[in-house]
Formats: structure tokens, sequence, C-alpha cells
């Protein structure tokens, strides 16, 4: 006769799952359920990353903001005329570019486009807005050449910078540039950061494009609008300019190989 085991005896222990067992229960698992779960990991990921950027700016700028405690000061060159020349925002939104005229498709295009943006501007709106394109072959681009390239895709200035200044000017943008060899009559091209530049009507560099985004002029033009409309206050008690940008805040785009 078998004992009656008593009343209050715990029940025995379940026995572990076995490998066969569990791979059955993943397998019966609904792959959307893992799916699922992966887009909302995703999907909190965009939205802190999301929630930093307005932080920084509540405007969803197409390009990349820069935000810089001290505005930009104006460094000096030479016009298309000879002309001593300085950049002053003067009440202007002004587009910078660092290029030179024996640019086979870069240069060429960011004027291209940034004529077109212009182009879509009301009168008033182009009024306030200056673009300006500064050479960082000057051995090659005299300023009369400057002058013509720049022209010829719009209305612009074209700016003439001797070394070492241009060296100093375009290291305080985080631009780099540097002479490539080829075979043939011009016998070098130059490398170069293709990013533009916005310097709001306060003086403060507030925006910076890559080539790549220009094309999508409409977006470019938005952020113009807005930072038109929004310039910055200056710093209150009148802090001075630096004498040029620091360098090592904005750190060079792409560099182009022709």
């Amino acid at each position: 006769m078998t004992p009656t085991p008593p009343a209050n005896m715990p029940p025995p222990p379940a026995e572990p799952p076995s490998a066969e067992n569990v791979a059955q229960a993943a397998a019966a698992r609904p792959w959307q359920h893992s799916a699922l779960l992966a887009l909302a990991a995703v999907a909190l990921v965009l939205g802190v990353a999301w929630a930093v950027a307005r932080s920084q700016s509540p405007y969803p700028f197409y390009g990349s903001v820069v935000n810089r405690a001290e505005p930009a000061l104006a460094f000096s060159g030479t016009d298309g005329y000879g002309q001593p020349w300085t950049l002053q925002p003067q009440g202007r939104q002004t587009l910078l570019f660092f290029g030179f005229t024996h640019c086979p498709d870069i240069c060429p295009l960011t004027l291209k486009y940034l004529g077109e943006m212009r182009d879509r501007m009301t009168p008033e709106e182009r009024a306030q807005v200056q673009v300006v394109f500064v050479s960082v072959d000057p051995d090659r681009d005299s300023p009369e050449r400057i002058r013509e390239y720049v022209e010829y895709f719009g209305e612009g200035t074209g700016v003439h910078i001797p070394e070492p200044k241009l060296a100093q000017v375009a290291q305080a943008y985080g631009v780099a540039y540097g002479r490539v060899p080829v075979e043939g009559p011009l016998k070098y091209q130059i490398n170069h950061t293709t990013a533009t530049y916005l310097i709001d009507a306060s003086g403060y560099t507030r925006v910076m494009w890559d080539y790549t985004q220009l094309p999508n002029v409409d977006r470019i033009l938005r952020d113009v609008r807005y930072v038109m409309n929004h310039p910055r206050e200056p710093q209150a008690g009148g802090a001075p300019r630096p004498a040029l940008f620091a360098a090592a805040q904005v750190g060079a785009l792409a560099v182009v190989t022709p």
C-alpha cells in the first residue's frame, strides 16, 4: 500500500526547460513582436536626439547650427575692383563660401545654387543678403578674375586675401585647403572644404551647410529667412569681438578632390 503524502507537503520542483523547449518557444513568438521592439528602441533614440537638437535651437534648421558666444569678426581683403574690402554685416545676412576659380564642379555649382536661392527671394529680401566668395588660390586668382567668376553666376562679392593671412582666416572658419599636383596646363588643383556659412545681420555665424545640401534650395531659403527674421541679440556689455573665430569650434567638413 502506497503511503499518502501529508496534505501540506509542497509539490515537487518543476523540471528546468530543455533547450528544445526554449527554441520552440522562441520560434512561436511572432516576428512582428521583435520588430516592434526594435522600432520602439530606434524611435526612442531618435526622439532623444531630436530633443537635444531642439533644446539647442527651437527651429528645425536644415543646415548645421553654429552656437558661438562670440560674434564673427570682420576680415579684410581686396575686392574685384582692387579696393580694400572688409566683411561687415551692416544689417545684412552674409552667405560666405571659400573656393577657387579653377574649381571643376563644387565652386561653380555652389554659386549657382546660392544664385537660385536669391532669385526666389523678394526684392526686399535680396537687399538684405550678400554672397561673399573668398579665393583659396590667391596666386592664380586675381581680384579681377574672382569678380568676373562670381558675377557670372549672379550678384556677389569676390575677395582676394594673400597668404599667410588667408590661412589664418580659413583656419578660423574651420576651412581646410591645399594644393594637389595634376597633369596638364593647370599644374595643380585645390582640395578644399565645401561649407557655406550664414552670418546674420548682428554678425553671428548661425548655420553652415555642406555642398551636398545646397541642391535643396527651398530648404536653404527657409533657413535664411528664419535667421533673417531672428537675428541674435548682441551680448550684454558689448563684449569686444575676437581677432578671429575660434578654429576649434567649427571643424572642417568634407574635403573635395577634383
